[in-house]
């Protein structure tokens, strides 16, 4: 079953200044994550993101904190527990996540998502955590609950579906 941008949402889970600097792989994750919200933008699925106790780790980083539509702080790892839910349009039933830690608040948002019957397609290329080894893990267990992994290059062009789509050649700009 392909992914559909009609029916998706992006959700950036905790992509902060403070946190980010101790996270493996950073600015790949970061600019991964950068890159699948503008095609994400171009392709007029909703952008929305989260940050942890922004009083204390900061906010998002300004690169993916202009390209989100709404910004939602929480203190619980799992952001279904503290307003995600009512925030998401009502159409959106495939969601597409990145961002980090893999194994907290990536997993348990996730794990949350697919039990209230969203098809959750967490990006390889654009989660991570502290260690990888806890990344690796989190990834097993969101395979094993149903989520299904995917890389933003996977979603750009099933999002597209076809090389006549009209933001085609700007999508193609943002992946080469």
């Amino acid at each position: 079953m392909l992914i559909d941008a009609s029916q998706s949402a992006l959700l950036v889970v905790d992509l902060q200044h403070k946190l980010l600097p101790v996270i493996h792989g950073n600015e790949t994750i970061l600019a991964q994550a950068v890159r699948m919200a503008r095609i994400a933008g171009l392709l007029e699925v909703p952008v929305i993101a989260t940050e942890q106790i922004p009083d204390k780790l900061g906010p998002n980083h300004p690169d993916i904190r202009a390209l989100c539509g709404q910004v939602l702080a929480k203190s619980h790892f799992d952001a279904c527990a503290e307003g995600l839910l009512p925030a998401l349009p009502a159409h959106v039933r495939q969601i597409v996540v990145t961002g980090c830690e893999a194994h907290i608040c990536v997993l348990q948002t996730v794990l949350s998502l697919v039990a209230n019957g969203y098809r959750v397609l967490p990006l390889l290329d654009a989660c991570g955590s502290r260690n990888p080894s806890d990344r690796e893990a989190a990834f097993a267990r969101m395979r094993q609950a149903g989520a299904e992994p995917v890389t933003v290059e996977m979603v750009a062009y099933e999002w597209m579906r076809d090389s006549r789509h009209p933001q085609f050649r700007e999508v193609l700009k943002l992946i080469k």
